[in-house]
């Protein structure tokens, strides 16, 4: 099973790709999506763009995404709703099932601790796939991590 996991942002969108075969888990691919075109419009079609070259390359079963749920600084909310729509449009057209969890429910699954802080997480991600350095930038390994966290639900915590 491939699992593609997305850390949607504002400037940039973290992906991680991991396999999970008998019970191991390993990374194929990871890093950021950032678009800079200034113009909204065009930011989410080379966010979607980008998507769908993951996903050609790589094949995904499922994908896993981060559900908003802060909403302290409403601009900041609408602008990741937006890029969230873009690459949700591009997994619904692959026709690939999505699946939402909260950054407690990621670091629950990653860490076994729902209040762990980045370092924390970033650490148990290089363990849990083997990647021996730090992973650049906190996106990428947050999406890795939501990735994971995908992996242990689908697969009931088998892992």
């Amino acid at each position: 099973m491939i699992i593609l996991g997305i850390d949607p942002g504002t400037t940039r969108v973290g992906f991680g790709v991991v396999q999970y075969d008998k019970s191991k888990l390993s990374p194929l691919a990871y890093g950021v999506i950032e678009p800079s075109f200034k113009d909204k419009a065009l930011d989410m079609l080379y966010v979607h763009q980008e998507i769908q070259k993951i996903i050609v390359s790589h094949a995904p079963t499922c994908a896993g995404i981060e559900k908003l749920f802060f909403m302290k600084n409403k601009k900041t909310a609408l602008a990741v709703s937006e890029t969230k729509g873009s690459i949700l449009l591009a997994l619904g057209l692959a026709k690939i099932p999505v699946y939402e969890y909260t950054p407690l429910q990621v670091k629950q699954a990653v860490s076994s601790y729902g209040r762990a802080d980045k370092d924390q997480v970033q650490k148990m991600v290089k363990l849990l796939l083997g990647i021996k350095d730090k992973i650049h930038p906190d996106d990428a390994a947050d999406a890795l991590a939501i990735a994971i966290c995908c992996a242990h639900s689908i697969m009931g915590n088998k892992l």
